[in-house]
């Protein structure tokens, strides 16, 4: 299904696209801004509403105790912090990163009108270059957003770098489907049904598109896995989970 040209050193991909690097940021950010406002209707749409129980597992197995300081990157709405905060308690804190404004003003009130104000800081960065010190966090997750990031790479060893020695990374994200008889029914949904249901939800199919295009070019479980190696990460493993739809990866700070 995928028929992009070989990338370059100067291109890389948007979806089935091969677009230069300086741009994918710009329209990865275009895609973010037109469904913030429905993100949680998004991922109910590709994920058919299990994603709410794969990022309880994702928090629920993280290493994380009261007073660890964590950082949330593409913390978008706040999923994440949210199931994590009780966890790291009133000395613990919970930074959220975001390169999309859109997405973190919408967690950040997300987060207000829930009254869960004490113990968040909200900052707007790229993954590929932290703002951070070395060493300054617990727990560094990224949920459902490593595969919007252009240089992956990049990101992994930012998040070596502001762990802490022993701290935990966690990558969630939609992966490869490894039973051979729903693959063509999973694929009917991605190129199919999904962009119709963001025309119909959110009036914006392009978006819906991109988002399930952006799914297959992200690298399987393995391939990620060895990323993460490459990358510094001690200890390093993954977790199917639904057949492979999604998958977490763990790796640690030696």
């Amino acid at each position: 299904m995928n028929e992009s040209k070989p990338q370059t050193d100067d291109t890389t991909h948007f979806g089935f696209r091969d677009v230069p690097r300086e741009q994918k940021r710009k329209l990865v950010g275009e895609v973010f801004s037109s469904v913030a406002g429905n993100y949680d209707l998004m991922n109910d749409l590709m994920s058919l509403g299990i994603h709410r129980v794969w990022k309880r597992y994702f928090t629920a197995t993280a290493q994380v105790r009261r007073g660890d300081r964590v950082l949330d990157l593409a913390g978008g709405t706040g999923d994440i912090a949210a199931l994590l905060r009780d966890r790291v308690g009133d000395s613990g804190s919970i930074v959220l990163g975001d390169i999309n404004y859109d997405m973190l003003k919408v967690g950040r009130d997300r987060m207000t009108d829930r009254g869960r104000v004490s113990g968040f800081e909200y900052v707007q960065c790229n993954a590929e270059a932290l703002p951070f010190p070395d060493a300054s966090f617990d727990l560094v997750t990224i949920a459902f957003g490593l595969r919007n990031v252009t240089d992956k790479d990049a990101a992994l060893r930012e998040m070596l770098r502001v762990l802490k020695v022993g701290g935990q990374a966690r990558v969630l994200e939609f992966s490869e489907v490894k039973a051979e008889w729903f693959k063509p029914i999973y694929d009917f949904h991605s190129f199919n049904v999904l962009p119709k249901l963001g025309k119909l939800f959110a009036n914006d199919s392009d978006s819906y598109r991109y988002l399930a295009e952006s799914i297959r070019k992200h690298p399987p479980q393995d391939e990620l896995k060895r990323m993460m190696v490459d990358a510094g990460f001690a200890r390093v493993d993954y977790k199917n989970l639904s057949a492979g739809i999604c998958a977490v990866h763990t790796g640690y700070k030696a």
